[in-house]
């Protein structure tokens, strides 16, 4: 076997970029690049002059009449290179572009060039192989090995071009080893379609219509040419081939970028640095990606960022999320993910956004099966800490936080909010639900403004939520409260000698204990025997106070929708705002949409008008995602007031006075208890004596991590408590409510 190396005359490098039959009839080979460049920019052929001073200043070409320039180029700013096939060069003004620290010379100098036009005032310097590309103006390119497009160049997305077989296709094999989920990545793609797309695969008629998406998007025919958008910077770099480059980006140092679309502008300025290696993948705009970084066959979202070392392989990564030092495979990663520490391993996972992966945890084995590694799924805040190992699969609630520790079997955590621990000493699973609300307020509640503060995105087509307290989270509390009745019931039973099978009769009696507060709760071994797959216990503690906790939270999230309706409608009295509420109100069951949240049955209908053909493409896929989203805090509304309809056992459509003030002054009470709780949680860091004694004296913590009373994020809950207070206030006297 030896390499096949071809001899063809040289006259003919930089033309044939399309062969013959690939050329529609009445067209030529540069047909697809005069359709794409579009800078306005008339090209003449060069003049003897201008010739004569080309050669003198060391270029080569074959036919300089096949070198066209516009009317202000300037031939002194182009030395040293050599031109092969049609090439058209723009203005050249004696100027330097200035960029950071660099400063270059505008020209073209040192350089071989091969069939590319040039926009005006460029600089290209010092690259070896520059070779059909449509690059914009004020462009620097300099100290660049190869810079290279094929005719069959697809820029990342999961296409085949004409005469091109099957098995070429890229794919991204998400959520699963087994490549059952697998999607045809693209330019554009949201986390809501490739959610879509990698669930339900049974319907083959939705799979096949997902798959018709893709290609319609895109043009199978060969020869398109690379581009390189205005004010780009490109230095440094060794090999960069079939990468579709959007403008004001920056790439500095990378090793190796091939068959990429890096989407630039003013959506936001993309950045690819030193060392970094990246194949077959989209890069949404204002994405960071630094230092030894390695790609292959991915998605990156807008404002996303790879850092230090990390490794990110069939995997999607959603807006807004960050990925350092780690290794991330076969993942669907929704907005605002968090993974910083070296040795993080993800694999085979569906984290469904606001997560936070600690160094050293192993999120799926490799492998504890005979097969390809499954799955785990990940709802909301999923937070495992220190070296956690999970097997897969397992499911998670939104809002769970891990406990350092190896977990030695697969979970199914129905519990949101909750700490979940490996007690190794009693050879036990423990978890405490409503952990979060019980113990760390400060961290849930700043993590919800934090995520709208680092929300970058200036294409909002999907509405993200990202308060804890949403219709997902909500489903999943009252979900938690059946439990908690079910085994609570159970271990009632089982300590007065009465064991049951009846699962209506132990949900009965938990309800009872849990809802007359007996502390009788807190005294028994409650179990459940349906979360982990293992003989070993796993027991509920705090329960008691999570089954409050969870049904003041519940009221409280109604009443404050309660509070927003009555602050829009302004009903003059109790009567006039009975009639502002809907009359049927029910809890529905919503999805996450890659962020985005939507009522199970609209996803259903959404499905039904792709098959349907009603839908026929991504982009009106995305108009629907726009849609639904503008429909979500009416919807967010008439569930939030569907679960006070629940939890408090009222009638809405006909409170009197006295249920409504009892309903505004609990608000007021757990708001307050929430914003205690923030503080508190803070307070403790400066309490703490383990916390403090690295300090020399209290002053000196001050100057170092703030005083606890400048905390603008405390001073901002205590703010929207006076706030909150000051409305349920206004509405008392506007409803004449005692």
């Amino acid at each position: 076997m030896v390499n096949n190396i071809t001899k063809t005359p040289l006259h003919t490098l930089g033309y044939h970029f399309i062969k013959d039959h690939h050329i529609p009839k009445g067209k030529d080979e540069f047909y697809l690049r005069n359709m794409q460049i579009k800078n306005g920019i008339h090209y003449r052929t060069l003049t003897a002059q201008e010739i004569e001073m080309l050669v003198r200043n060391g270029n080569t070409t074959d036919n300089w009449n096949h070198i066209l320039v516009s009317d202000s180029f300037n031939p002194e700013l182009v030395k040293n290179c050599k031109f092969h096939g049609l090439v058209r060069i723009g203005k050249l003004e004696p100027l330097y572009l200035g960029f950071s620290d660099l400063k270059a010379p505008v020209g073209l100098y040192n350089s071989t060039i091969i069939s590319c036009d040039f926009g005006d005032n460029v600089v290209i310097n010092n690259v070896n192989y520059l070779s059909h590309y449509i690059i914009g103006t004020e462009v620097i390119i300099t100290n660049v090995n190869e810079l290279v497009t094929t005719n069959h160049a697809k820029f990342g997305n999961g296409i085949v071009k004409t005469d091109e077989g099957e098995d070429i296709r890229i794919w991204l094999e998400l959520c699963n080893e087994n490549t059952g989920r697998r999607v045809m990545p693209f330019n554009g793609m949201l986390p809501g379609d490739a959610y879509l797309w990698s669930r339900d695969r049974s319907n083959q008629a939705l799979q096949d219509k997902f798959k018709e998406f893709t290609e319609k998007k895109f043009d199978n025919k060969r020869g398109y040419y690379g581009k390189i958008g205005d004010r780009s910077v490109i230095k440094n770099c060794n090999i960069i081939k079939d990468v579709w480059v959007g403008s004001d980006a920056y790439f500095k140092g990378a090793n190796k970028l091939k068959n990429l679309t890096v989407n630039s502008g003013s959506e936001g300025r993309t950045q690819i640095g030193e060392g970094c290696e990246m194949v077959n993948g989209i890069v949404g705009y204002g994405c960071r990606i630094f230092y030894g970084v390695k790609a292959v066959r991915f998605i990156m979202a807008d404002h996303s960022q790879l850092k230090y070392g990390a490794r990110l392989i069939n995997s999607y990564l959603g807006q807004n999320a960050t990925i350092s030092c780690c290794e991330v495979l076969n993942s669907l990663i929704f907005p605002a993910h968090e993974q910083h520490h070296n040795n993080s391993f993800l694999c085979a996972a569906l984290v469904m956004g606001q997560s936070n992966i600690a160094a050293g945890a192993t999120i799926g084995s490799n492998h504890n099966s005979r097969s390809a590694d499954g799955e785990i799924i990940m709802g909301r805040g999923f937070w495992p800490g220190l070296c956690v190992s999970l097997k897969h699969n397992s499911i998670f609630a939104s809002f769970c936080m891990i406990n350092k520790g190896d977990y030695p079997a697969e979970l199914n955590v129905p519990f949101p909010f909750s700490l979940i621990s490996n007690d190794v000493s009693e050879n036990q699973l423990t978890i405490m639900p409503a952990y979060w609300f019980l113990y760390n307020m400060y961290a849930l509640a700043r993590n919800a403004w934090k995520y709208i503060d680092r929300d970058h995105r200036t294409d909002k087509t999907q509405v993200l939520e990202y308060h804890y307290l949403a219709p997902d989270t909500i489903n999943e509390i009252f979900n938690a409260l059946n439990k908690l009745e079910l085994y609570t019931g159970r271990a009632y039973l089982k300590s007065q000698h009465q064991p049951s099978n009846d699962t209506t009769e132990a949900i009965a009696v938990g309800r009872l204990l849990l809802k007359s507060k007996n502390k009788l709760v807190n005294q028994l071994e409650i179990k459940a025997d349906d979360i982990e797959n293992s003989k070993r216990k796993t027991v509920l503690v705090k329960v008691l106070a999570a089954y409050q906790v969870f049904e003041d939270i519940l009221l409280y999230y109604g009443v404050e929708h309660l509070i927003q309706l009555i602050q829009e409608t302004n009903p003059t009295d109790i009567i006039a705002l009975r009639n502002s509420i809907p009359t049927k109100l029910l809890r529905n069951k919503w999805i996450n949409l890659g962020g985005q949240l939507m009522p199970e049955t609209e996803v259903e209908d959404l499905k039904k008008k792709i098959i349907g053909n009603k839908i026929k493409g991504w982009d009106e896929l995305h108009l629907q995602y726009a849609k639904k989203g503008l429909l979500y805090p009416l919807q967010k509304r008439a569930d939030a007031l569907a679960t006070l309809k629940e939890i408090s056992g009222l009638n809405l459509r006909t409170l009197d006075e006295h249920q409504l003030s009892y309903l505004l002054n609990h608000a007021i009470a757990t708001k307050e208890w929430i914003t205690k709780g923030i503080h508190d949680a803070r307070a403790k860091d400066y309490s703490n004596p383990f916390r403090k004694m690295v300090y020399e004296n209290f002053a000196e913590m001050n100057t170092i991590i703030g005083k606890l009373e400048d905390n603008s994020f405390i001073n901002q809950q205590t703010s929207e408590l006076k706030n909150f207070k000051n409305s349920i206030q206004q509405i008392k006297k506007n409803l004449k409510l005692t």
